[in-house]
C-alpha cells in the first residue's frame, strides 16, 4: 500500500482553509490549495463535539479508503483537507457516498481525468 503524506501543524490547514478553494458535498467537504512539493498532502478534520473518538477514527478510516481509490495525475501537487458535514449524521456515514463526493471534488478540480 502507497504511503499517503499528511498535513500536520496547524497551519497548513488553516492556510489551506484561508487560501484553497473548497468543494461542499452531500457528506464531505473538501478544501484544495496547490503546493510545490511535487506529490498531494491531506488533512482529515472531523469535530470532537460530532461524536465519540470511535466513530471519528471510522469516519477518517473511510476518507483515507476512497482517496486511496483514485488515480492521480501525475502532475497534481496539492494540498487537500477533509472535514466532514456537520448537517450529516454520522450513521449514515458510506464508502460510496464519500467516494461520490470525492470524485465530484477531484473532477471539478482538475486532480483526476
Amino acid at each position: 500500500m502507497k504511503r499517503i503524506e499528511t498535513l500536520k501543524m496547524n497551519y497548513e490547514f488553516k492556510n489551506v482553509f484561508s487560501k484553497g478553494k473548497y468543494y461542499i458535498g452531500e457528506q464531505v467537504i473538501v478544501y484544495f490549495l496547490n503546493n510545490k512539493y511535487g506529490y498531494n498532502r491531506i488533512g482529515i478534520a472531523i469535530s470532537s463535539k460530532l461524536c465519540n473518538a470511535v466513530k471519528r477514527n471510522r469516519l477518517k478510516r473511510l476518507i483515507r479508503a476512497s482517496y486511496q481509490k483514485f488515480d492521480f495525475n501525475e502532475y497534481s501537487s496539492c494540498d487537500i483537507v477533509f472535514i466532514w458535514n456537520k448537517k450529516v449524521s454520522v450513521e449514515r456515514a458510506c464508502f460510496e457516498n464519500i467516494f461520490n463526493d470525492l470524485n465530484k471534488a477531484f473532477l471539478k478540480f482538475g486532480i483526476i481525468e
